[in-house]
């Protein structure tokens, strides 16, 4: 039995992968009461990761497709032992004694959280929003045409430990037992969107999810995505998936039309800017909005 199981999910970032791997360790280092185990499930990549890591002290699930990043969570957690998860992206990188840090908090009998984030850093070490408020329609419209995170009315980075609606399923960490009985996460959703469905599932059991500011890491962002246009799309999809499973048909009208009004907007932009990736982007982005 493990007190802790620490899951990644992986695909086609062998460096990033090991130095993720790299500081854990290192993290690890400064509480070795902690049993913990490390489960890697990599998504059939193609670049070598397996071949790279598995003479290291972990368990790695080797997949011959790519299940996308909720299914794979899932498939990892039924192999894992621990009383307590530790969901980790692959582009995340420890710093110091941050996984002790989270870890000991989240234990202590006064912690009033079932789910907890912590504290993510771009690379040059500036606050990365990791955490926010649930999509409601006044929240996705500030995203799309008032910059939402930069007036921290999207996403934010709090200074104190707090109550939030969702946090980054970049780095969070909960126990097995709730994980599961909140139903996992959502296997439809291939990437993007999935915690927030998560943790919206989760807050209407009555379960709770914090922040703390205290449990630092750096999150790379999006490393495994090579086409700066996929992400995008997807949270097109997510967004429209999310609406449809938990919003009345009327709001989901709504936000189709936001999301159209989004893609006119920017292909008028690139248009005038003469920036063909844009113009394609935003294409594919309203026929998602149009269609999916």
């Amino acid at each position: 039995m493990k007190d802790l199981s620490i899951i990644i999910v992986s695909y086609n970032t062998k460096e990033i992968t090991k130095k993720c791997l790299e500081t854990i360790n290192e993290s690890l280092s400064f509480d070795p009461t902690i049993r913990v185990e490390i489960i890697v499930l990599d998504n059939a990549s193609k670049d070598g990761s397996v071949e790279e890591i598995q003479n290291t002290s972990l368990k790695i699930i080797a997949l011959d497709e790519n299940i996308g990043f909720g299914r794979g969570n899932n498939r990892a957690v039924k192999e894992a032992e621990g009383k307590y998860l530790l969901f980790l992206n692959s582009d995340i990188e420890v710093l110091k004694d941050a996984i002790p840090k989270m870890y000991n908090y989240f234990v202590q009998k006064e912690n009033p959280y079932n789910f907890l984030g912590a504290k993510l850093l771009n690379k040059d070490f500036s606050l990365q929003p990791s955490c926010g408020p649930f999509y409601t329609l006044p929240v996705v419209f500030g995203a799309l045409f008032l910059k939402g995170d930069y007036w921290g009315l999207t996403r934010y980075s709090p200074t104190t430990v707090k109550e939030v609606d969702w946090v980054s399923g970049a780095c969070f960490m909960c126990s097995k037992k709730d994980f599961l009985e909140i139903g996992q996460f959502d296997e439809k959703i291939f990437m993007y969107m999935e915690e927030i469905d998560l943790f919206y599932r989760a807050k209407k059991m009555g379960l709770s999810v914090g922040f703390t500011p205290f449990a630092r890491f750096i999150h790379l962002g999006s490393a495994s995505s090579k086409n700066k246009m996929r992400p995008m799309l997807n949270i097109y999809k997510g967004f429209l998936y999310f609406y449809k499973k938990h919003y009345s048909p009327f709001q989901v009208w709504i936000l189709r039309n936001m999301l159209k009004l989004k893609s006119i907007c920017a292909i008028w932009i690139g248009k005038l800017t003469r920036n063909p990736y844009l113009i394609a982007t935003y294409e594919q982005a309203y026929t998602i909005a149009q269609n999916h």
